[in-house]
């Protein structure tokens, strides 16, 4: 790493994890390739969204961290090959013939025939949370909304939710619980362990006793077509598993947040519910969920904006800081729910472009819409500033929990937002400058 490496120490700070803007703001103006050093692994990050889209496709970027170099070790740990060793951490043509098998699964057509399911979730999850006019979001809708949509298409139980998301969770919040950095990391290897034996079973139940679900096509791919093998079937049916909640459920909050201090562009979508397509796309533009591409290795030395880049380093693709990158997107710090539809890359870019894009949109749309419909006057619990986030250096830009207050009049099951108003009695507005 070079003599002008970024200590993380001044990146990833408790302000960083409440805005990172102003900090990914300064590095595409001064530092668009920035090399950064960490205990855990040193790395550069690429920032402006222009050269972000580049290594996006950059073939020299691999993405296959289980090569002769086993970078995950730096990564992951070494625990993590039994989980993460699929398709997101591949490239062609093994990742071409992965993708090529799950995205069966993830067609539109199917996709939207799960509609009116998600819809009856958000209802029932609201129906338990609105007679008490205030919830914790995270805990009570976000989190578990996306987890029981992806459990059904995946095939997992409805009597095993409950334990597999705690499983999960540590993985999500490792950093955060005051652990100790020795007992969290054992703490993630436990639950990884527990995990992987879980979806081993799971598989060889789905096996024996086959259903309308993921595992049970992919068992169908692996025993008759032999286009997987036993160990792709557990780390994919993870992959599914983990990338079809996580992102989601940090989405959900963000998004919240971002309209809650923003009241005019939450006025407007209230009145004009047709803007709730496009205001999904700005929404994740504006605080996406995943602020960092997972991790790629130079295969040979590459240079972007005069930065040299060794071989066998890790770069990281900063999608947050792109996506605010006033070349591309103007007045890129503000909520614009009207902003003509600009090519983001909140779901990536290339090969390896999320695959449950379709299962996202539709879960945000229906998700976001039924709370702006059903819960009256909803506001903020606490300001902006006391909100608890993931920790600064976790992979993923979320909350830890997301109190709000509503009023329980007129909550119940109503018409589409837009044709009922409520009166403006919300609490004081915190402005993203105070997070």
């Amino acid at each position: 790493m070079t003599e002008d490496a970024v200590p993380a120490a001044e990146l990833y700070t408790h302000e960083f994890a409440a805005d990172p803007y102003p900090t990914f703001a300064r590095l595409r103006a001064e530092k668009p390739v920035c090399p950064v050093s960490s205990p855990r692994f040193d790395s550069y990050l690429i920032t402006r969204f222009d050269d972000a889209r580049a290594a996006l496709t950059d073939p020299r970027l691999s993405k296959d961290l289980y090569g002769p170099g086993q970078q995950y070790l730096r990564i992951f740990g070494p625990n993590s090959e039994a989980l993460n060793r699929n398709m997101l951490n591949a490239d062609p043509p093994e990742h071409t013939r992965l993708r090529r098998i799950v995205s069966q699964a993830f067609a539109p057509r199917r996709i939207e025939a799960l509609r009116p399911r998600v819809a009856e979730i958000v209802d029932n999850l609201l129906d338990k949370i609105i007679p008490q006019g205030q919830s914790e979001l995270m805990h009570d809708f976000a989190i578990p909304l996306p987890m029981m949509v992806i459990s059904q298409l995946v095939g997992i139980p409805e009597t095993d939710h409950e334990r597999v998301l705690d499983w999960t969770q540590v993985i999500r919040t490792s950093g955060s619980s005051g652990r100790s950095p020795e007992e969290d990391r054992a703490a993630v290897q436990e639950a990884q362990l527990r995990l992987h034996h879980y979806l081993a079973d799971l598989v060889q139940a789905k096996r024996a006793h086959p259903g309308d679900d993921m595992v049970s096509a992919l068992i169908d791919a692996c025993d008759h077509d032999g286009q997987l093998s036993e160990r792709e079937l557990v780390t994919t049916t993870f992959l599914l598993l983990f990338a079809g909640h996580q992102t989601t459920a940090d989405f959900l909050g963000n998004a919240t947040v971002a309209l809650l201090t923003h009241p005019d562009q939450l006025d407007l979508l209230r009145a004009k519910p047709e803007l709730l397509p496009s205001a999904i796309e700005e929404l994740l533009r504006f605080d996406g969920p995943l602020p960092v591409a997972s991790p790629r290795i130079a295969t040979e030395d590459v240079e972007y904006q005069g930065v040299r880049i060794p071989r066998g380093s890790i770069v990281g693709v900063v999608i947050n800081a792109a996506n605010h990158d006033p070349e591309h997107f103007a007045d890129p710090d503000r909520l614009d729910l009207c902003r003509e539809r600009g090519p983001h890359i909140g779901f990536g870019y290339g090969v390896h472009y999320c695959l449950g894009v379709s299962l996202a949109r539709m879960e945000a749309q229906i998700g976001i819409g039924a709370l702006l419909r059903r819960l009256p006057e909803l506001r903020l619990g606490v300001p902006v500033s006391e909100l608890r986030r993931l920790p600064a250096a976790s992979p993923f830009r979320g909350l830890l929990e997301l109190p709000v207050k509503f009023a329980t009049w007129g909550a119940g099951r109503p018409s589409p937002i837009g044709t009922q108003r409520t009166p403006s009695t919300r609490s004081p507005v915190h402005t993203p400058e105070e997070q």
